[in-house]
């Protein structure tokens, strides 16, 4: 069977249609990933600074640890909601935030191993940390399916995090206005982007 050749026009259309059928993919429904993901780490940002606030309990730091829950809840729902059509944009897509997730796991891992080794536990490296890990990704993500939205805004994350690591850096400590900053990262990266990919799928 002769395979068919694609000019150049129509390998460009059909470039054009996988990244259209991604963006749809992305931000149908009102729940997609970066507003759930955003909503749950902003609520959880103002709820753990102002518990360190009014305690000053340390261990209110591992209420971090409930931002991977809704990555969990939405991985059993996309199981058994599989798409009817899968572009190799959607494929790619998944993959970034695959690496990402594998990092975020690697990173607590290696926490957890040198925290039993040190015999002690710190980890609030991890908020600057996850946040260059989820600037990168939705960076990624604004690369491939050309939105400029989801391109740029998360260097906004990527400052924040360069900062938090440079304070932590400097003062060997860090302060419980990371959570709000991390909180406001998520907001900008995640919640005003998703909602603007929502607004456009309305038009698609």
């Amino acid at each position: 069977m002769e395979e068919k050749k694609f000019t150049e026009k129509e390998s460009l259309e059909l470039i054009s249609q996988m990244i259209q059928a991604t963006r749809k993919n992305l931000a149908k429904d009102q729940g997609n990933y970066f507003i759930i993901y955003g909503y749950t780490t902003a609520i959880l940002s103002i709820i753990i600074y102002t518990s360190l606030c009014m305690t000053h309990a340390p261990w209110w730091w591992a209420g971090w640890f409930l931002m991977f829950l809704p990555v969990i809840i939405l991985a059993f729902k996309e199981k058994r909601n599989t798409p009817t059509v899968v572009t190799y944009t959607d494929s790619m897509v998944n993959k970034v935030w695959q690496v990402v997730g594998t990092l975020f796991s690697l990173t607590v891992l290696v926490m957890l191993a040198l925290s039993f080794i040190v015999g002690r536990c710190d980890f609030t490296l991890m908020l600057p940390l996850c946040l260059l890990y989820a600037s990168i990704g939705t960076a990624i993500t604004g690369l491939v399916i050309r939105e400029k939205c989801l391109l740029y805004l998360p260097f906004v994350g990527f400052v924040f995090a360069i900062y938090m690591l440079m304070s932590y850096t400097i003062n060997n400590s860090a302060t419980i206005l990371w959570n709000l900053y991390f909180g406001l990262s998520f907001v900008v990266m995640m919640i005003i982007p998703g909602h603007i990919l929502n607004n456009k799928s309305e038009k698609l």
